[in-house]
């Protein structure tokens, strides 16, 4: 056990700095070929912080944990809603850009709304078994392409931003290589050593592999999201922290857990349901947050702690539900 807690540690460690070796690497080479910020930050960006459940995702379908797989998706946009915007709310309040409210956010809900209808076969068609077939992950995708058009074209008129903190380092491209190479090697040891030690505590402790997908290894991909958050919230920069959120949330679903069921198909376990109703009633709950009266278009403190501490009482109701 002491063996599989020290893996599921350095996992995260090598699959967070992994990630962080990657986009330094590939965004210092992109800058050097003469790309623009704007489509490193939509790019080489975007990937990076979607990299670690990408990777944990894949490892986990290739392995026919697909409970793990699906559960991190949905774990990690709770955790993103919940306790990442409610850690940022209590440091700085939030004030939420217009676009955000109705144009980012109901995307988001669509996002999941799809999984749900993509993945119930059993509950909508009659079916023996529910999986995301590959047709389905490739059609989920063109949800994805329509939402990075979006994008670049919001960030072309300068309404949102690269997701760059401060000007590209440029480097030889050895190093960027190195980088790159690095980053690489950290993300897929990281990811198999937390995919093999959240299986060994799922079957030591009785736990099912969704539950641990759900908790250890949601909150773990999310940490990137969370430290970034934080900062932002600390700097006073809180209109970058929502439009990370959301978007992080819209990239689970309509990249991550597309391409891995393009990939391999993903067997859907109907309890998941469950989890699924969450993510549509938290996204409800952040909706009406930034449209309450008092202070609209932002989330105060007191509601920062009121996501806290709705987190806590669902992560209770999974170690009740195992």
């Amino acid at each position: 056990m002491l063996l599989a807690s020290i893996f599921l540690l350095v996992g995260f460690i090598l699959l967070i700095k992994g990630a962080d070796f990657l986009v330094d690497g590939a965004a210092s080479m992109a800058k050097g070929m003469g790309i623009s910020s704007l489509v490193i930050g939509l790019t080489v960006v975007a990937f990076g912080t979607s990299a670690p459940e990408f990777v944990v995702n894949l490892i986990s379908s290739f392995n026919g944990k697909t409970d793990l797989a699906v559960g991190n998706i949905l774990g990690s946009n709770i955790a993103n809603t919940l306790l990442i915007l409610g850690v940022a709310a209590l440091i700085y309040p939030i004030d939420v850009k217009e676009s955000t409210i109705w144009k980012e956010l109901p995307f988001s809900l669509l996002a999941v709304v799809v999984l749900f209808v993509v993945a119930n076969d059993i509950m909508l068609d009659g079916a023996i078994s529910s999986q995301l077939t590959r047709s389905e992950g490739l059609s989920m995708l063109l949800f994805f392409v329509i939402f990075t058009v979006y994008i670049y074209e919001m960030a072309k008129q300068g309404k949102v931003d690269n997701g760059l903190d401060g000007p590209i380092e440029e480097r030889p491209p050895w190093i960027n290589g190195s980088l790159i190479v690095i980053g690489l090697i950290g993300l897929t040891i990281g990811g198999k050593w937390i995919v093999d030690g959240a299986v060994f505590f799922a079957e030591h402790f009785g736990m099912s592999e969704a539950f641990i997908g759900l908790t250890v290894v949601a909150i773990g991909t999310s940490l990137p999201e969370l430290a970034t958050a934080s900062m932002a919230a600390y700097r006073k920069h809180p209109d970058m922290v929502v439009g990370g959120v959301i978007g992080s949330n819209i990239f689970n679903i309509l990249w991550v857990l597309a391409l891995s069921s393009s990939i391999r198909p993903l067997p859907f376990s109907e309890d998941l349901n469950q989890d699924i109703t969450v993510v549509v009633l938290v996204t409800f709950l952040l909706f009406l947050a930034m449209l309450r009266g008092g202070a609209p278009n932002k989330i105060v403190r007191w509601e920062g702690a009121s996501f806290i501490f709705l987190y806590v009482v669902y992560v209770g109701y999974l170690f009740v539900r195992g």
